[in-house]
């Protein structure tokens, strides 16, 4: 990345955002810039953690892996996104692996060059604890989901948040799917045959059509009914 790429990179952050340029371009200058392939592991999860990425571009995805070798994906971060904020703040070894789900690049920033940021530019320390915040959200819903909520209607609500991410939740949508079955069945804390057959019924039902990696909903109230959503609230319409 260019150093002004750099900087817009931290711009779009939630928690760089705020702080002005000449701060944001000191900081960028202090980053060290990492290409990762398709694939790579960027860091281990109980790794010691030396500072925190800002994603340039591409998409890396966060998990957490049993002794048994399953998988529990925690997030997929793209661009205008940081990771590893919590080791910055709590001094804790890496609380995930993260693992390049494409051609990406990222910017390594030190834990140190981080606090005195914050320190300097106090509505960075503010957006920081906003970030804190949304992660516990996060991971307090999927907590919910794993323990109130069978697959079936974890596999639902994904597909209502995929659509309503791209547009309307509606008869006829359309959105790609690429991820594998093991990749979506690692997101809902499941296992790669469950998540066929579900989808399999799904289809049977003609509630989506599956074209490869292409899903069309057919019947946008059967499938809000499956993953319990209120349509009334509106909650995934733009």
């Amino acid at each position: 990345m260019k150093p002004q790429q750099r900087v817009e990179a931290l711009r779009g952050t939630q928690l760089f955002g705020n702080a002005s340029e000449e701060a944001l371009k000191l900081l960028a200058s202090k980053g060290i810039e990492r290409h990762l392939h398709q694939g790579e592991i960027l860091f281990v999860s109980g790794e010691t953690a030396r500072g925190l990425y800002v994603a340039g571009s591409g998409a890396r995805r966060a998990f957490r892996e049993s002794e048994e070798g399953r998988e529990q994906t925690i997030r997929v971060e793209h661009a205008s996104a940081t990771f590893a904020e919590v080791p910055v703040f709590d001094n804790g070894p890496y609380p995930s692996t993260v693992m390049a789900e494409e051609e990406s690049v990222v910017l390594f920033l030190e834990k140190d060059d981080v606090r005195r940021f914050m320190l300097q530019n106090p509505e960075a320390a503010l957006a920081a604890l906003g970030v804190l915040a949304s992660r516990l959200r996060k991971v307090a819903a999927m907590l919910e989901q794993l323990s109130l909520q069978d697959v079936a209607q974890r596999l639902a609500t994904m597909l209502v948040e995929e659509a309503a991410r791209r547009g309307n939740v509606q008869d006829g949508a359309s959105f790609s799917l690429s991820d594998p079955h093991q990749r979506i069945a690692a997101r809902l804390g499941s296992v790669r045959e469950v998540i066929t057959r579900l989808l399999r019924r799904f289809v049977n039902e003609k509630v989506i059509a599956i074209h490869g990696h292409r899903i069309t909903i057919l019947d946008a109230s059967a499938l809000q009914a499956k993953a319990k959503i209120d349509t009334t609230k509106n909650s995934y319409r733009s």
